[in-house]
């Protein structure tokens, strides 16, 4: 074994077990409480693989897993983005930017590149792993949200004109899933639990 590699791996596995503190907007199933962005994360992982069937194109469901697991460990330095919050959305990229070099730094250089890419495959949206991996992102909190009668939306006054603009790429790595996501929207407008 390479102690200073392993010790460098250590380290990465470590922090980034600080995800499971960064609480989201979105309840879990039942809304007993918020869920976190390591819970989110695995969530997606799973998603994408049972739902890879609904990609608009082929995709490579393991590297696509493995960019849903690390899409939002940078928020462990940067912090959520609620997605309707524009003020935190507007200074989003640069802290992202910041913690990806810090956080993937402790990596050996090769991981850190391996991961480091896939961060930036993801946030650039333009291969079908990242359409995909960006739908998972889109669909798994509205699977929450609608599973919950629309309660984080109503909490945050958020409008179906807000929530078809957050899931606007939806379309570009499931054509199926963006139809059934805006099947769910008009159905939480009748609901009430979004604002027309």
């Amino acid at each position: 074994m390479d102690r200073e590699r392993f010790e460098r791996q250590r380290d990465f596995i470590l922090e980034i077990d600080r995800e499971k503190e960064v609480l989201r907007q979105t309840h879990i199933t039942g809304y007993a409480r918020r869920e976190d962005d390591a819970e989110h994360a695995w969530h997606m992982a799973v998603m994408a693989y049972l739902l890879g069937e609904y990609a608009n194109e082929p995709v490579d469901i393991a590297r696509t897993m493995i960019m849903c697991l690390v899409h939002d460990v940078v928020e462990i330095d940067a912090g959520d983005s609620y997605a309707y919050d524009s003020s935190a959305q507007a200074t989003h990229v640069e802290r992202e930017t910041r913690a990806a070099e810090r956080i993937f730094g402790l990596l050996p250089d090769d991981q850190a590149a391996d991961l480091r890419a896939l961060w930036e495959e993801f946030e650039a949206d333009e291969t079908p792993e990242a359409r995909f991996a960006r739908a998972m992102d889109n669909v798994q909190p509205l699977m929450l949200n609608d599973s919950n009668d629309g309660r984080d939306w109503v909490a945050h006054d958020v409008s179906i004109h807000e929530t078809r603009g957050r899931n606007a790429t939806t379309r570009l790595g499931s054509a199926e899933l963006a139809d059934y996501v805006e099947e769910r929207f008009e159905a939480n407008v009748e609901k009430g639990s979004l604002r027309p």
